[in-house]
Parts: structure tokens; sequence; C-alpha cells
């Protein structure tokens, strides 16, 4: 099952249940999927891979906003895109520990053979391409500064 059909049983299941911040969150994934579908990179053709992204990018948008509301003294809208930011998580990979991060970003640092932070463009390439969906692009940017220093 992809995960553009699970979302979709998903929200008949949080329509059943009268879960309202579930059934909007599962509501903007489809929309996101379904633009994303009809875009040039998927051609007609969503893979899970893309979906990934695109549930990434809400994921990313969502504790953006909250963190906006949260700085202007509106906890309950802030709490409302947490809330969704989790139910969005579900459909993600599992992020990597800090030790797996470390690892990777190291064998990828060796891989390109990287010695200073002048290099830095060149191992992120690399590792925001291997990483991708696995862990956040601002953490593996500070994991990948820290080792080159």
């Amino acid at each position: 099952m992809t995960i553009f059909d699970k979302v979709s049983e998903d929200i008949k299941t949080a329509m059943i249940a009268k879960n309202k911040i579930e059934l909007m969150a599962l509501r903007n994934i489809k929309k996101e999927l379904l633009e994303a579908k009809t875009s040039k990179e998927a051609a007609g053709n969503l893979t899970d891979e893309i979906a990934v992204k695109v549930i990434s990018k809400i994921v990313k948008q969502n504790r953006d906003a909250a963190q906006v509301f949260t700085e202007q003294n509106r906890p309950e809208l802030a709490e409302e895109y947490n809330a969704q930011s989790e139910v969005m998580q579900r459909y993600l990979p599992a992020r990597m520990s800090d030790e797996a991060l470390t690892a990777a970003v190291k064998d990828i640092i060796a891989q390109v053979g990287a010695t200073s932070v002048k290099e830095l463009g060149k191992v992120m390439a690399v590792a925001s391409r291997t990483l991708a969906g696995k862990a956040d692009g601002r953490d593996i940017s500070d994991k990948v500064k820290s080792l080159l220093n």
C-alpha cells in the first residue's frame, strides 16, 4: 500500500472517529500529494519517495508556523499545528539517531575527501541526497560543520 493509499484510508478512519485535527492534517497531506502527482517531477506517477519529500516539507512548514504563533502569543494555534505535525510524522521514515547521523556524515566526509569547512558544499550535496527523509537538513548541516571544524 502506497503512502497516498494509506492517507486516503486514514482519512476515512478519522472521519468516522470525528478526529478534527487528524482529519485536517490528512486532508492537507492528500491535497499536497495530489498537487505533487501532477507536477513535472512525478509525471503522473506518485512514488513513496516523492510523497516523503512532500510530507517532510509540510511538517517543516507546520513547525515553522507553530513557532511563529508561539512568538505571537497564540498558543492555541501553535498547539494545533504541532498536533498536525505529529500526525504527519507517522507517514515519514524513522529519523536517524544522533550517533547514526554522526557515523553517516563521517562516512560521507571520508568518501568525498573533505578536510575543511571550505568543502562544505561538496559534502552537503552528497549528504542531502543520501540522508534525504532520514534526517533534517539543518541537523545534517550542523553535523557536517562540527565534524569539519
